[in-house]
């Protein structure tokens, strides 16, 4: 009888879960991190913790996603408080005057099997400009374990220069890239 209800909650599956149009993160299987290049030798990584993200999807595939980020600038952490702490100066993300950055897509694009370049406005330091990122769809699944609550699997690549939002602008290449590696994974479900 278990082996019955699973199959028919798999064939169910893409009516119930596609009906729904707001996606948001599981927190505890999602991140959001950076990569920057230090003296020109090592990668350095970071990530922000206090993060929103809704997808708004109609397709199955998530070919026309509509994606929104918000994200709390004092949340980075790189591992290293004294350089926490400089980042969220004045000569960074300058939390006290720019709290938040935020990402809002404007157009997707398929460009292979479940993967879409996405644009959209990225506001960071005050600036904001049109960036494009890569972003992967890597299927939906129903977890038994939660429930049965459906959860998508996305991934967002992709750089952007840090020089163009005016930030760090005091500390050039080669000691540290201007080029600022982006990569989010998370796990998204229905919102309730």
């Amino acid at each position: 009888m278990k082996k019955l209800t699973f199959i028919l909650s798999l064939l169910i599956l893409p009516l119930s879960v596609f009906s729904q149009d707001t996606w948001v993160e599981d927190p505890a299987h999602s991140k959001l991190g950076f990569t920057v290049i230090h003296l020109g030798i090592a990668d350095v990584p970071g990530y922000f913790g206090d993060y929103d993200v809704t997808i708004n999807a109609s397709e199955e595939n998530f070919s026309d996603a509509q994606v929104e980020l918000t994200v709390q600038t004092v949340s980075i952490d790189t591992r290293v408080q004294k350089r926490n702490n400089h980042l969220k100066s004045p000569d960074f993300f300058n939390v006290e005057k720019y709290p938040t950055m935020s990402f809002k897509s404007t157009d997707i694009k398929e460009v292979g099997n479940n993967k879409y370049e996405l644009s959209g406005d990225l506001t960071l330091h005050g600036v904001t400009k049109p960036v494009t990122v890569t972003m992967v769809y890597h299927g939906t699944v129903q977890n038994e374990m939660t429930q049965g609550t459906p959860k998508a699997g996305i991934q967002i690549t992709g750089t952007i220069d840090r020089s163009e939002f005016d930030l760090g602008n005091g500390f050039p290449p080669p000691m540290i890239s201007n080029e600022v590696r982006i990569k989010a994974d998370g796990e998204f479900m229905p919102k309730n």
